[in-house]
This record gives C-alpha cells, structure tokens and sequence, in this order.
C-alpha cells in the first residue's frame, strides 16, 4: 500500500530536516483520531499490523536519493540520514481491545515523524477495500472530470492555481496516482504540484509543502516559553530554510494568537500564510487587514487555502481574493477519495514532546486535540 519512502507528503521531510538541525534529541508522542461517528475500524488492527512490518523494508532507492538532493531546500546531510533511515514499528501500538481503535506512536522525533502520512493512508485503503472491494471508478472518474469542467467554464478558472494535497485520506495509492495524472494533463496551468513526493517524481511536478501543526506544537515544549512558542517557532523554521518554504501556518493557536505573533518582522519575512480551521474568507478579510495595518501590500503575499475545501469552494475563494492577494489552494479528500463513498476523518497528532502536553486549539468545533484538559485550559489563558 506505501510502494516507495517517497510515498508521503513533503512537510514531513522538511520538518525532519529542521528537526535533525535543531531538535535531534526530541521525543514525542502522536495519537489517531477517526471523527467519523459510528465507524468500527477495529476489524483492519491485523492488516495495519501487516502494513507497518511492510513498512520497515522501505529505503531510499539511488535515484530517489539524487531526486531529493535536486530540491534545493533538502541538504545533504539530511538526505544521507533520509537514506538509512528505516520505519521501526516497535514505536507504534496497535491497540484493538477497547471500544475503539487505538493507535499511538511513541519515540525519538527523528525515527517517529514519517509515520503520520502513510500509516493514515494505510488505514484509509484498508478500510474501503473491508468496506468497498469493488469500488465505482467510473463514478470517481466522472466526478473528477465535472471538477476539471468546473475549473474549465469558471469565468476566473484560468487564473486558479491548486495543489493535490490528498494523500493522507486517498481512497487508495492507484487512484491518487490516476487522479494527479488527469488533473496535470487536464489542468496544467491550473494544477501547480502536489505534495506526494513519489507522484512529484514520477509524473514530473513541484512537490508542494512547508510545516505542519507538529513542528509549532512541539515548540510549545522546546521554546523558550509557551506564549513564544509560536515566534520561536516561525524563527527557527526561518533560519532553517533562509529564505525558502515562506508559507507561516496560522491556526495552531487559534486566529486571534497568530496574528498577534506574526507581527511585522515576521509578516515580511515570510512569503504568507496558510488557512486550515475556521472560516476561510473571514480568514483572508483578517489577514488582508492584518497586512494594511503594517503597510505591506498584501499584493505580495501568498494566501493558501487547505480546511477542506471542494472545487467550487477553492473558486469562491479564489474569485474573492486574487484581485488583492496570491490565493493558492491545497485539496484533499475531495480530489483522492470522491467515489460516492463516506470518507473517512482520521488524523494523527502529536499530544507530547519531551514529556509534556502539546495542543493545537483550533478555529474549528472538534479538531482541538489535547488529552491533558488542565494543559488545554492554560495554552488558552496563555494565547487569550
């Protein structure tokens, strides 16, 4: 179900770089979550099991190592690391014995960070060949082709610009191979990458990401203090990548803390910010404000847009800003798992870093997660 080391998505072999230069010693902790009400995916624990033993025979092939060398924000020492790495799944727990399925992740940051992506891929697949072993292509097929019309006949469609940023709830690794191939033949001004680093190589595309929430969660544990953590988060992450991988993530903390934090020397430092919780155009109307009130011409930013978004919600978006901003899209589940079926809501995040609680407190009802409700209460009183 995971062919290649390169089968996920591009943050994470970005954080692991930063993590490598700045963090190596870390230990963390990650927890799965599926939001789907009444789902039991307790009947797939001993084929995840199966899946995570695959996993450890993964490597970095020669012409893989070369590819990531070409990228010019990956070092080399980082991509020597990247080519003795292997999957440990003694760092992972499968636990089927309670009401729901467990899954924890536990260990070294630098040996624990890539299990995220492909083991949510693993669940996913895993879950519609159990739920949908003769799955409706045809329907998928034709749903992707109404999407490609829709950018098509949008009287602002071809200035769109939009990533696949699916893989981590893909129906299954074929048909999200099958659906970036169409969308790049079919849309190739409009589809600028994606952030499957396998797919990038093979089909000839810009491998899209920069951070995820883990990197500003951990720093809740790593900073200096908890109200800088954001700051010294979005700092480290620049001296990182000098100049490279601009897209600040805004919603670790919530709105409000973010943009206290990301104040002028940040919000010209970086090349813009990314929306993923709360309302999308409430988000841009704030941060188009925000930069005005520094007199930075928003003009120059890039706003990416990545909670969920369908085709016709990315044009909305799309046709509000891109006479103010540089509006970009990240689409997910609606691109690689659109085949008439429930997709499943599952995540991995980190709770713990060196022993202590992390949280994201989002700007979205449900996708706060944080098993320590005395952590949780101080992180808001903190960020206000």
């Amino acid at each position: 179900m995971i062919p290649s080391l390169l089968d996920t998505d591009l943050y994470k072999f970005t954080m692991m770089q930063a993590v490598l230069h700045q963090f190596p010693a870390a230990q963390v902790a990650y927890r799965f979550k599926c939001r789907n009400a009444g789902i039991d995916l307790r009947p797939i624990a001993p084929a995840i099991r199966t899946e995570l033993e695959r996993l450890a025979t993964l490597s970095l092939t020669a012409e893989e190592s070369d590819y990531l060398r070409s990228l010019p924000f990956l070092t080399d020492d980082f991509v020597d690391l990247l080519s003795q790495f292997r999957f440990n799944p003694d760092y992972v727990e499968v636990d089927d014995s309670g009401p729901e399925l467990t899954l924890r992740i536990s260990g070294p940051w630098l040996q624990t960070i890539l299990f995220e992506v492909p083991l949510l891929a693993i669940v996913n697949q895993l879950w519609f060949e159990r739920t949908a072993p003769d799955p409706d292509v045809a329907t998928g097929r034709t749903r992707l082709m109404e999407k490609i019309a829709m950018v098509r006949d949008h009287a602002q469609g071809e200035t769109l610009r939009f990533s696949d940023f699916g893989t981590r709830r893909r129906f299954s690794v074929d048909w999200q191979r099958q659906v970036v191939s169409t969308l790049a033949s079919e849309l190739p001004q409009q589809m600028i990458g994606t952030s499957n680093v396998m797919l990038a190589r093979e089909l000839g595309l810009t491998p899209i990401g920069t951070m995820a929430h883990e990197f500003l969660q951990a720093a809740q544990a790593l900073g200096p203090r908890l109200r800088d953590s954001q700051s010294f988060a979005f700092d480290v992450w620049a001296r990182e990548f000098r100049g490279r991988l601009g897209i600040a993530l805004s919603d670790v903390c919530g709105l409000d803390a973010f943009l206290r934090d990301f104040d002028r020397y940040f919000a010209k430092l970086y090349d813009g910010a990314r929306h993923d919780s709360g309302d999308p155009f409430i988000w841009g109307e704030r941060l188009l404000e925000h930069y005005r009130s520094m007199e930075i011409d928003p003009g120059t930013k890039t706003f990416v847009f990545s909670d969920g978004l369908t085709m016709a919600k990315a044009l909305a978006l799309h046709a509000r800003f891109v006479s103010e901003t540089n509006p970009v899209f990240g689409i997910g589940t609606h691109l690689t798992n659109d085949l008439g079926y429930e997709p499943l809501q599952i995540v991995i995040k980190m709770t713990q870093c060196n022993g202590q609680p992390v949280a994201k407190v989002s700007d979205s009802p449900g996708k706060t997660m944080c098993r320590d409700e005395h952590y949780l209460r101080y992180l808001r009183r903190v960020f206000q």
